[in-house]
């Protein structure tokens, strides 16, 4: 994996935290995540999409499916199993990594049950149940930062939980999570005897996504002011989040969390393999870079950028281009807001469906068994 010390060098250089975007069995069975750790790579975030993909693509969990089944539980129940035991080992792994960053990184994220995206009790009892049943200090619990989501985002955070905010598309979302995520910490912290730096959280956008369904919209504008936005609303959101980010975590009402021991949410760039072949394969990584963020490669995109990436600070370069751009988006009819909604309609469908197929493929399996 390690080409040289690119992959290293993001964090060391730069200040951002390069994390796995995926999770099998045979990674850890192979010893392989260890060496991917070792190249560089300071965390892992996994999804429904990613488990659905090692599960059925692979003899790895047949034996501990087969166990379980002698059991008797629900296969939901087995799936979870599956899972937990994937997560209890990567958090293992990882663990080095949180004890040598003094628990900044080394987190593994799993997400709860895509089918609660839109239920707040549901997640936040979802969230709770894992946190609890997995119980390593470096887990991440994933909750969608859909509406629903944001009150459990603050109770989690509340509970001294540390938790990833995923499938954020859109600023405005994005500065309630950030609320959320404040208004937790300021609940745990009346409780005087709290440590604030035990909990940690990132604030997950998915950026390739906006790119994509952004330049369909301006294609079928088809205007030469349309067409020369392609392939920059994704970078320009990013930049403008960072924004966001920076003026969030500064002034009085942070500075009196930070007195407590309380870290900043970081930005996440997630979705960051480039789906446009026309793009550079780096696109999403290169143009994000800079402290206090954290970009989430698949592997592909990860050993792109250990090749060939350009290591330079990005994230606050051209910022008057970026708001150009945000400007010019809906002069030439395309409603941010609107897509930021259809993506996170996407988002949430897509995960519940790799969910359900994995489900049914482990009914299948089961009858074969």
């Amino acid at each position: 994996m390690a080409h040289n010390n690119r992959i290293a060098a993001l964090h060391d250089e730069q200040g951002q935290s390069p994390w796995l975007d995926n999770l099998k069995r045979g990674y850890i069975t192979s010893g392989q995540l260890v060496a991917i750790r070792d190249s560089g790579v300071r965390g892992l975030t996994s999804n429904p999409s990613i488990f659905q993909k090692a599960i059925q693509d692979s003899s790895d969990y047949d034996e501990q499916f087969r166990a379980l089944r002698a059991d008797g539980n629900s296969i939901v129940d087995d799936y979870w199993s599956l899972v937990i035991r994937d997560i209890h080992s990567a958090c293992d792994v990882f663990s080095k990594v949180y004890d040598h960053s003094d628990g900044v990184d080394g987190f593994v994220s799993v997400e709860v049950d895509p089918g609660l995206a839109h239920d707040g009790p549901g997640t936040e009892a979802a969230a709770r149940d894992l946190h609890e049943r997995i119980d390593r200090r470096n887990l991440m619990v994933k909750i969608p930062g859909t509406e629903e989501g944001l009150a459990p985002i603050e109770q989690m955070i509340a509970e001294g939980r540390s938790i990833n905010v995923t499938l954020i598309f859109s600023l405005d979302r994005y500065s309630k999570v950030i609320e959320a995520y404040l208004g937790g910490l300021e609940r745990l912290a009346a409780d005087a005897g709290a440590d604030l730096s035990t909990v940690a959280s990132v604030a997950s956008f998915f950026i390739s996504r906006v790119d994509s369904e952004v330049d369909r919209r301006l294609e079928s504008v088809g205007s030469d002011e349309a067409l020369a936005l392609r392939g920059k609303a994704a970078v320009a959101q990013g930049k403008l989040a960072y924004q966001l980010f920076v003026e969030a975590f500064s002034g009085s009402r942070w500075e009196a969390l930070a007195a407590r021991g309380a870290r900043v949410q970081r930005p996440l760039w997630a979705s960051t393999s480039t789906k446009n072949p026309a793009y550079p394969d780096t696109l999403y990584v290169d143009e994000l870079i800079g402290p206090h963020t954290v970009n989430t490669l698949p592997d592909n995109t990860l050993e792109a950028f250990a090749e060939h990436g350009k290591l330079e600070r990005r994230i606050d370069a051209d910022l008057d281009a970026a708001r150009a751009v945000w400007a010019a988006l809906p002069q030439v009819g395309v409603d941010m807001d609107d897509v930021a909604s259809q993506l996170e309609r996407e988002g949430v469908s897509s995960f519940q469906k790799a969910f359900d197929e994995l489900i049914t493929a482990l009914e299948t399996k089961s009858d074969a068994i």
